[in-house]
């Protein structure tokens, strides 16, 4: 059954004196674009008639011609609770179609719905459960962010020290307004670094629950005078922000697929497949799930992210790329580790799923579970004697590799579409171009007077 009818969605509009409706979609890149419209077009937009240029948008760009149609998803409908309360601002999120007609192949909200059509004509559904962390950091006199905060608290700290629970606090609230369960918020281990997690949904919904978390972050920080950044690594010698994804996979009448009684590590063989399938593509998707030069420099080693193509059963392991959390039955879940809130979340999802489907398609078997010692491809030399460690291919280090990869899997390229495909290796292409040709305070410090 429909969350809302179209006569619902006029009804709620004049009761709760709403003057604003937000047509939302994003951008190749994950960022955020919306035409306002008032409660006169309310109408018009319903019946799908509201049509915008696209060629300034990335990867909107079209030969033949550049306007197209919006198409809103009226489950999507919610009210703004941190706007004015008269004169409301609600949003829907939107479908991107062409004029003739057809979804335009440059939406990345349509490319998850391809995956979730897929899945589900497969006999699955999935939900997908994120752990979004983002930094909490001052302005200066004129407004703007600067990567400096007054706080020192760590893990799971609170006030004094966490001088951001408030700030959670108010984004809690206006995030049930809108619906989502949050099931925890705390401190991170880095001072000024926090997460919000909320429960899980139909994969669609949690990308679009996503797109608004981050909204909401943002401007509810603003309003107590500090800035979120969901930059993944924004000072050097601390953790960077991840966004975890969990993944629970159930048949079309939602019996978990992923357990496994009679298995040691109680899991079926879906979930190794899944898992084998994750691994398997991860390499070509991580410019996807780690889209900014910047976050290469969270996978690193020593800081609670994942270095390896690997997985593991083990809590406490931090630097394989999938977890397998201990919850069974129901519960059981795939943790992929790696990517980061900086992430176009239609795309990720996307990818990420249609990995561990095709691993499931394909009976594909992981490699060996670690939960001891490992060591990355760098220093297999040395330990190659010693059966205790486990040497794994690593994920891209740079987004040169990250380009490289993601170049060279024709199943990335398959799951994005040839339009969104083209348009971000393009685009990710001259980003790195333009940072390599860039001279960094590093390199001028250790350099300038040793040559």
């Amino acid at each position: 059954m429909s969350r809302y009818t179209s006569d619902d969605i006029f009804r709620i509009v004049e009761e709760e004196d709403v003057a604003f409706i937000r047509l939302q979609f994003c951008d190749i890149f994950g960022t955020p674009k919306n035409i306002a419209i008032t409660p006169g077009q309310l109408s018009r937009a319903l019946s799908n008639e509201i049509v915008f240029d696209g060629s300034s948008i990335a990867g909107f760009t079209r030969e033949d011609e550049s306007e197209m149609v919006l198409h809103p998803d009226p489950e999507s409908f919610d009210i703004y609770p941190w706007r004015p309360q008269s004169g409301k601002v609600a949003r829907m999120y939107c479908d991107v179609h062409t004029l003739d007609g057809e979804p335009f192949p440059g939406d990345p909200r349509h490319v998850l719905k391809n995956v979730v059509s897929d899945a589900e004509r497969a006999g699955y559904h999935i939900e997908v459960e994120p752990e979004p962390e983002f930094f909490l950091f001052d302005c200066d006199d004129s407004g703007h962010p600067v990567a400096q905060t007054r706080e020192h608290a760590g893990y799971f700290d609170v006030a004094p020290a966490d001088q951001g629970e408030n700030v959670r606090r108010d984004i809690i609230f206006n995030l049930e307004e809108m619906g989502f369960t949050v099931t925890a918020s705390h401190h991170e281990i880095a001072p000024a670094q926090h997460e919000i997690d909320f429960a899980g949904a139909p994969a669609l919904i949690t990308a679009d629950r996503l797109m608004t978390f981050r909204m909401a972050v943002k401007t509810i920080a603003r309003k107590h005078g500090l800035y979120a950044t969901f930059m993944p690594k924004p000072l050097e010698g601390i953790n960077g922000s991840g966004m975890h994804l969990n993944i629970r996979l159930t048949d079309t009448e939602g019996h978990d697929l992923l357990s496994g009684a009679d298995d040691p590590l109680g899991l079926s063989p879906t979930a190794y497949s899944f898992i084998a399938g994750v691994l398997g593509h991860i390499r070509g998707i991580a410019l996807v799930t780690n889209p900014l030069i910047n976050s290469y420099k969270r996978l690193v080693p020593g800081y609670d992210a994942p270095v390896d193509v690997s997985w593991s059963a083990t809590s406490a392991n931090r630097t394989a790329l999938i977890r397998i959390p201990s919850e069974r039955g129901d519960r059981t879940r795939i943790e992929i580790r790696n990517p980061d809130a900086s992430c176009n979340p239609y795309l990720a999802l996307a990818l990420c799923i249609a990995a561990g489907l095709d691993g499931v398609k394909r009976g594909l078997t992981p490699p060996e579970e670690i939960g001891g010692r490992r060591e990355h491809t760098s220093t297999a030399k040395s330990v190659s004697g010693d059966p205790s460690y486990h040497v794994f291919e690593t994920l891209p280090q740079t987004m040169g590799e990250a380009i490289r990869q993601y170049s060279q899997d024709d199943f990335v390229k398959r799951i994005l579409g040839d339009t969104i495909y083209r348009h971000l290796l393009a685009a990710k292409r001259e980003e790195w171009q333009r940072f390599r040709s860039c001279v960094t305070g590093w390199e001028m410090q250790e350099y300038l007077e040793k040559v």
